[in-house]
C-alpha cells in the first residue's frame, strides 16, 4: 500500500478528490495542512449539518493505492491537468503493513456508564463490576455509548426506579443501544423507530445479541402513548419533531432529549414551550441532557 500525499488550495479539494477516485485510489482523505499551528482553521461546527467549504485554505490530500506505480501513475497525470494549478504532490511513501480490524478495535474500550452498567464491545471481556451490561460493536448505525449524548440518555436510564420507564419510545433509534438500556432496567413494551431502515435492522441484530425483546421499525410504528419517549438526535430536528415528541407522552411520562449542545437550551426551551417545560437534567463535554415530565392526570 502506497501514500500518495497532496497539498491543494481550498478551491480544487473537490476536483481532485474526485479524480484521485477516477484514477482508482483505493481512498481519498481530506485534512488541514495547518492542523495544530496557529493558522488551524476551524472548518466543521454542529455534527451532522452542513459545512460552508469543501476544504482548508491550504488542504492535505493523502490517497491510498495498492501499488507505488499506480500512486506514482496518478501523480503524473494530475499534474497535466488544468485543475491542478496550484496543487502541489508532497510525497509518495510506503504504509505500513497493519492489522486493520485489531487497530479498528483498539478505538473501542469498554465505556463505563455507571460504576455497575457497562457497554463492552464483542471483543473485550465484561468488567468485573459489572452488574449489567451491552454488548455492542461499532457498526452502521450511530450510538455505541462513546458518546457524550448517548452516555447521559443512558445514564439517565439507568437512575430510574426500578419499574418506572414504563412503555418507552426510542425516536431515531440508530444502534438501538437507548431501546436495548431501556430493556436492561426493565422496560418491557418498547418501540425503537429511525427513518433508516440499516438502522432498523441494527437495532434488531443487536437486540437479539444483548437478549432483549424489542419493536423496531420506521417512524410510523410509534403509535399512542409513552411513560418514557426518548431522542437523541440533535438540536434542529429535535426543534422539528416537538409537536410529535410531546404528542407521545403520556400523563405523568418523561420527554428525555440530546444531541444539544450547551448553547442551544434556551432555543429548546423556546421549541417546546407549548407542550412541556425542558430542563437540562445533564451536561458532558459541552452537551446537554434535556428533560421534561407531564403533570399526572
Amino acid at each position: 500500500m502506497f501514500e500518495l500525499r497532496l497539498l491543494c488550495p481550498e478551491e480544487r479539494v473537490e476536483i481532485v478528490s474526485d479524480a484521485l477516485m477516477a484514477l482508482q485510489a483505493l481512498s481519498v482523505s481530506v485534512e488541514d495542512a495547518d492542523a495544530d499551528t496557529a493558522a488551524e482553521q476551524a472548518l466543521f461546527g454542529e455534527p451532522g449539518m452542513p459545512v460552508d467549504r469543501e476544504g482548508w485554505q491550504r488542504s492535505r490530500v493523502a490517497a491510498l493505492f495498492g501499488t507505488e506505480d499506480a500512486a506514482r501513475e496518478a501523480a503524473a497525470l494530475l499534474g497535466l491537468q488544468d485543475f491542478f494549478a496550484g496543487c502541489s504532490v508532497q510525497s509518495v511513501q510506503p504504509v505500513a503493513e497493519q492489522d486493520w480490524v485489531r487497530l479498528t478495535q483498539s478505538q473501542f474500550a469498554p465505556v463505563e456508564i455507571t460504576p455497575d452498567f457497562w457497554i463492552v464491545p464483542s471483543w473485550h471481556e465484561l468488567s468485573a463490576q459489572a452488574t449489567r451490561s451491552i454488548r455492542l460493536d461499532p457498526g452502521m448505525a450511530f450510538g455505541t455509548g462513546t458518546h457524550p449524548t448517548t452516555r447521559m440518555c443512558l445514564r439517565w436510564i439507568a437512575q430510574r426506579p426500578a419499574g418506572r420507564l414504563g412503555r418507552v419510545l426510542d425516536y431515531g433509534c440508530g444502534s438501538g443501544i437507548l431501546a436495548i438500556g431501556a430493556a436492561k432496567f426493565g422496560a418491557l413494551d418498547i418501540d425503537a423507530v429511525d427513518i433508516d431502515p440499516a438502522a432498523v435492522q441494527a437495532t434488531l441484530d443487536n437486540a437479539q445479541a444483548n437478549g432483549v425483546q424489542l419493536n423496531a421499525g420506521l417512524p410510523e410504528r410509534a403509535q399512542g402513548l409513552y411513560g418514557t419517549v426518548l431522542a437523541n438526535i440533535l438540536a434542529t430536528p429535535l426543534k422539528v419533531l416537538a409537536p410529535l415528541l410531546c404528542a407521545h407522552v403520556a400523563a405523568g411520562g418523561h420527554l428525555v432529549l440530546a444531541g444539544i449542545l450547551e448553547r442551544q437550551a434556551e432555543e429548546l426551551q423556546q421549541a417546546y414551550a407549548p407542550w412541556l417545560q425542558l430542563g437540562v437534567a445533564d451536561s458532558d463535554d459541552g452537551w446537554i441532557l434535556m428533560t421534561a415530565q407531564r403533570a399526572a392526570a
